[in-house]
């Protein structure tokens, strides 16, 4: 797991994680898990959530990003309980995620699910916690910041 406010590199490090495991021969699949919640429903909705399970168990590695951003309910989080179960010592799974894992229950909309998701994610896991400022607003802030200070100084 991967953790931490937005900008500060988690999706960066798993995208990395996962090309030196591509690079090693491994079997990768990459998804943010909006997309992947949204696959699991379709898939249910046709009758081939079995199917689609099953797909998922098969790489070695599965890059779940951006947990946590839209809030799952609860059909959604039990379809994703299906996959984290199935791949449980079976295969890798990254989860980076803007929350830290006590809101997760808010997130999957039942305490007993995100419990269960938790408990099968973290056995055996690294979690990585990153902090600090976003790699992506450090430069443009820095630019508002001087705009804001030039502007300042031509009005007095």
């Amino acid at each position: 797991m991967i953790l931490g406010p937005p900008g500060v590199g988690k999706s960066h490090i798993s995208v990395g994680l996962a090309m030196e495991a591509l690079a090693r021969g491994y079997l990768v699949r990459c998804a943010t898990l909006d997309d992947l919640v949204r696959g699991l429903r379709k898939a249910d909705a046709l009758g081939k959530l079995s199917s689609k399970l099953t797909q998922l168990q098969r790489p070695h590695l599965l890059v779940l990003d951006e947990a946590g951003y839209p809030p799952l309910d609860r059909a959604d989080a039990n379809r994703l309980f299906q996959v984290v179960n199935r791949r449980y010592t079976r295969g890798s799974t990254i989860v980076t995620s803007n929350k830290n894992v006590n809101e997760w229950a808010q997130t999957f909309g039942d305490e007993v699910l995100a419990a269960a998701i938790l408990d099968r994610l973290l056995h055996d896991a690294e979690v990585l916690s990153i902090n600090g400022p976003s790699f992506r607003l450090k430069g443009r802030l820095e630019a508002l910041g001087q705009q804001d200070g030039d502007h300042e100084e031509v009005t007095e």
